[in-house]
C-alpha cells in the first residue's frame, strides 16, 4: 500500500503531515514521492484564507477527476471548519481532523479496501514524542502546545484546534535533544500561539525555551508566533530566553491594524501602546531583532483613519518582515457577518501597504551590507546555491557550503526578502 501526502498551510500544518506519515510508516504503509505512484492520496488542508481554501477545494476536486481509480483522504482544519463543502466537492473521501492524527493508518487502511472513514472530534493526546517522518532531516519541528486563548473575530483556525492544550516541557526537550542528537540544526518551536504555551498546564515559554536552548550540540532555536495579549504576563523573562546565545534573534508579534478601535472590534485583547511597548523592550534588550508582523487589510470596520494608523505604526516599528493578507469572509468567523468594504479600496490600501512593505524591508536589510554574519546553512536553493540563515534569521544566499554548518561571510547585496553574500 502506497500514500501521497499533499499538505498545505503553516508549519504546524507540516508537522501534521509528519505525524501521519510516522504512524503510517509504523503500520508498514509506504510513503511515496508522487501522486501517480499512489494507492492513497492524503491532501492536508490549510483554511486560514480563502486563496488557500479554494487552492485545496481545487486540489480535491482534481485529483478525484484526474485519479477515479486512487482513493482520497482529506486531513487538515477543513475537516473541522467546513464539513459541508467538504461533504460536498468529495462525497466520497475519508476524512482524518487534526485531532486524530494516531488513526491515519486505519483510515488509510479502511479506504483503500473501499470505506468511507471518518475520524474527526478534539481530543488532549500529545503531539510530542510521537514518531514523525520529514522530508528535511537538518529543521526540526517540535509542536509545544495546540489550540489558543483567543476570540480574534476574523479567525476560523480556532475552530479547528480548539481550545489550548500544552504539552510537557520534559518532553518537548526530550525530543529536541533526540532530533539534535541525530543531526537537526535547527528547532522549530510551533503552535497556534507560542506565548499561549502553559497558560493551561503552569508552565511558562520562556522556561522552556531556556530548557531547549541549553541542550548540548551545534543548533538554533526559532520560537514560532506569540500573541501579543498573552506575552504581557513574561515579557522580561521570555526576553531574557531569547538572549540565549542558541536562539535566533527573531520574533513573530502579529499586529494586524494600528487602529485601537479596530483591535478592539476583532477582540485581539491588547493596545497599540501595549504592543509598542513590548516590541520596545525586545528591541532594546535584543540588538539585531528581526521582527516579523501580520497585518490584515480592509476589516470590515476599518476607516480611512484607521488605515492611516496602521501605515504610521508599521512606519514607526519598522518591521524585518510584514506578512499582509485582504481581509475575506472565513467559514464560522464572527466578523463574516459584517458587511465588507469595497473591494477597490481594499486593493488600493493593499497596493499602498505593499509599497511601504518593500520599502521598509529593504531598507532593513541594506543596513546589513558590507557586516559580516555567522550563518547556519539549513537548505539548498531552489535556483542553485544554498540558503543559510543568520542569527536574526535573516535568509542569506550562499555560493557553496555544507548544509547544516556555520559558515562566515560578508553580506555583498540586500533585497526585501534575503541577503546575498560571499565566503570569508
Amino acid at each position: 500500500m502506497k500514500v501521497y501526502i499533499d499538505s498545505y498551510g503553516c508549519t504546524f500544518n507540516k508537522a501534521d503531515a509528519q505525524i501521519m506519515a510516522g504512524v503510517l510508516v509504523e503500520n508498514e504503509i509506504d510513503i511515496v514521492d508522487s501522486i501517480e505512484e499512489a494507492d492513497v492520496i492524503i491532501v492536508n488542508t490549510c483554511y486560514v484564507k480563502l486563496p488557500t481554501e479554494n487552492k485545496v477545494v481545487y486540489k480535491i476536486q482534481k485529483l478525484q477527476n484526474e485519479f477515479p481509480d486512487k482513493k482520497i483522504i482529506v486531513s487538515g482544519c477543513m475537516v473541522e471548519i467546513d464539513p459541508e463543502k467538504l461533504e460536498k466537492i468529495g462525497p466520497n473521501c475519508s476524512w482524518i481532523g487534526p485531532h486524530q492524527l494516531n488513526k491515519s493508518a486505519d483510515v488509510v487502511k479502511g479506504t483503500y479496501c473501499g470505506e468511507v472513514i471518518r475520524e474527526t472530534g478534539f481530543t488532549k493526546e500529545s503531539k510530542v514524542g510521537v514518531p514523525k517522518i520529514k522530508d528535511d532531516g537538518l529543521i526540526h519541528i517540535i509542536q509545544i502546545c495546540e489550540g489558543c486563548l483567543g476570540a480574534c473575530t476574523f479567525c476560523c483556525t480556532r475552530f479547528a484546534r480548539g481550545p489550548l492544550n500544552s504539552y510537557p516541557i520534559e518532553d518537548i526537550v526530550s525530543e529536541a535533544k533526540e532530533a539534535i542528537e541525530n543531526g537537526a540544526c535547527e528547532i522549530q518551536l510551533t503552535a497556534q500561539d507560542t506565548a499561549a504555551f502553559g497558560r493551561d498546564s503552569g508552565e511558562k515559554l520562556s522556561d522552556l525555551i531556556k530548557e531547549v536552548a541549553n541542550l548540548d550540540g551545534e543548533f538554533r532555536v526559532r520560537v514560532g508566533m506569540m500573541h501579543p495579549k498573552n506575552i504581557l504576563n513574561d515579557v522580561d523573562e521570555i526576553i531574557d530566553a531569547m538572549k540565549y546565545p542558541k536562539v535566533y534573534n527573531f520574533i513573530h508579534l502579529p499586529i494586524q491594524s494600528g487602529s485601537d478601535k479596530v483591535l478592539s472590534e476583532m477582540r485581539r485583547g491588547h493596545t497599540i501602546e501595549q504592543y509598542l511597548d513590548i516590541v520596545s523592550k525586545f528591541k532594546s534588550e535584543i540588538p539585531g531583532l528581526t521582527l516579523a508582523v501580520d497585518v490584515i487589510v480592509g476589516y470590515p470596520t476599518e476607516t480611512d483613519d484607521d488605515f492611516d494608523l496602521t501605515v504610521k505604526l508599521l512606519q514607526e516599528v519598522k518591521p524585518s518582515l510584514i506578512h499582509l493578507s485582504k481581509y475575506q469572509h472565513r467559514k464560522g468567523a464572527i466578523s463574516s457577518s459584517l458587511e465588507e468594504i469595497p473591494r477597490p479600496v481594499m486593493k488600493e490600501r493593499s497596493k499602498f501597504l505593499s509599497e511601504i512593505k518593500s520599502q521598509i524591508t529593504e531598507e532593513e536589510n541594506r543596513e546589513l551590507v558590507g557586516s559580516h554574519q555567522k550563518v547556519l546553512v539549513v537548505e539548498k536553493g531552489s535556483k542553485g546555491g544554498f540558503i543559510a540563515k543568520t542569527d536574526s534569521y535573516i535568509p542569506v544566499i550562499v555560493d557553496d557550503a555544507e548544509l547544516g554548518t556555520f559558515v562566515d561571510v560578508k553580506i555583498t547585496q540586500a533585497t526585501a526578502t534575503y541577503l546575498k553574500s560571499e565566503l570569508l
